[in-house]
């Protein structure tokens, strides 16, 4: 016990005097007292005022450096902010309605289930993009293999009739292109929305029938869109590799006339962008090296009235192209190339 008074002592007069009681500290008290006695009560009013006020300026200055409002403020804005509700999920669940070979195109708009703590700042919704549609058309369906009548009937397909749909390619392996093309465009969707864009996707799983190419191809002016990518992966021959996008030709019975120029924009940003994400070379199999082909014989691009391009993101039949689809981080990189160039056509085309 005898040892506990001494450092009780030394801390009394470290402080002050506070709380220890001793002498010292009545005599300071007497002191402070007789020097306040000869202050008139003005004065002091005014004094505690400003210490009131100072008190006060310092919390506000504390309470912000330790993370007060506006620390939370800017973690709302990383994960989105008031449009975080635009960041929507791609589980492949959440896509409305069914369609079937007839049409009935799905469509899905903001906040279709992501956690928007899920959305990196990085890809936080822009006011450049927020709200304007884009249609996103994974190519085939699961259950087409399944549905020859429906899928081998003929439809317009822009001053000439051609089947509803088809199987599509397949790796040596038997990996199907539908499937390629339904996880690479949900991955797409799925950025986009981060953004604030409005994703209509043209079917609503990968295990119903078409739709078929018309209604692939009304999609777009349906939902207003200002622009649309079909999906694809080529079935070329074996010896032939990399990517290319298609970009529509004047239709037979003219009706795409109005997008060519746009189309032939949105080719060559979705062309740039995806080379440079995946680091995809461009298609060594077609006439032109240049990575964009102009056709006037495919129904979705001949009847689309809103700008529209088709990209084949590899050669399914060449096994080093074949590796790469069956990568599910090389179908990341593709959906991002995809994103990326659609993005840079709506930054670029303010009032499209």
């Amino acid at each position: 016990m005898g040892a506990v008074s001494p450092r009780r002592t030394a801390t009394n007069r470290s402080a002050g005097g506070g709380g220890g009681g001793g002498g010292d500290g009545r005599a300071q008290r007497r002191l402070s007292l007789s020097a306040v006695r000869g202050v008139p009560r003005p004065v002091l009013a005014v004094v505690a005022a400003v210490v009131v006020l100072v008190a006060a300026l310092v919390a506000v200055v504390v309470g912000e450096t330790a993370g007060g409002a506006p620390a939370a403020h800017s973690a709302a804005v990383g994960r989105g902010g008031a449009g975080a509700d635009s960041a929507a999920g791609a589980d492949g669940n959440d896509f409305g309605a069914g369609s079937d070979a007839t049409g009935g195109v799905p469509s899905t708009g903001p906040g279709a289930g992501t956690d928007p703590a899920m959305v990196p700042a990085a890809v936080a919704p822009s006011a450049d993009v927020r709200g304007r549609v884009v249609v996103l058309d994974p190519g085939h369906r699961g259950g087409n293999g399944a549905a020859s009548a429906q899928i081998d009937r003929k439809v317009d397909a822009g001053g000439f009739l051609k089947e509803c749909d088809t199987v599509g390619a397949s790796t040596a392996a038997g990996y199907p292109e539908h499937s390629f093309t339904w996880d690479v465009a949900n991955r797409a969707a799925q950025l986009l929305r981060a953004r604030g864009v409005v994703v209509v996707l043209t079917r609503a799983d990968d295990t119903g029938v078409g739709p078929c190419v018309d209604a692939r191809a009304r999609a777009g002016a349906d939902a207003h869109a200002v622009a649309a990518v079909s999906i694809h992966a080529d079935g070329g021959p074996a010896s032939g590799s990399g990517f290319h996008v298609i970009a529509p030709e004047r239709a037979p019975d003219g009706v795409n006339a109005g997008i060519l120029a746009s189309s032939a924009q949105l080719a060559t940003q979705v062309r740039d962008a995806f080379a440079s994400s995946t680091g995809e070379d461009l298609a060594n199999y077609l006439p032109t090296h240049q990575g964009i082909v102009d056709r006037s014989d495919l129904g979705g691009l001949n009847l689309s009235t809103v700008p529209k391009v088709f990209i084949e993101c590899a050669n399914m039949r060449n096994p080093a192209d074949a590796a790469r689809v069956t990568d599910p981080n090389w179908r990341q990189r593709a959906a991002d190339g995809i994103a990326a160039g659609i993005l840079r056509y709506l930054l670029s085309s303010p009032t499209n």
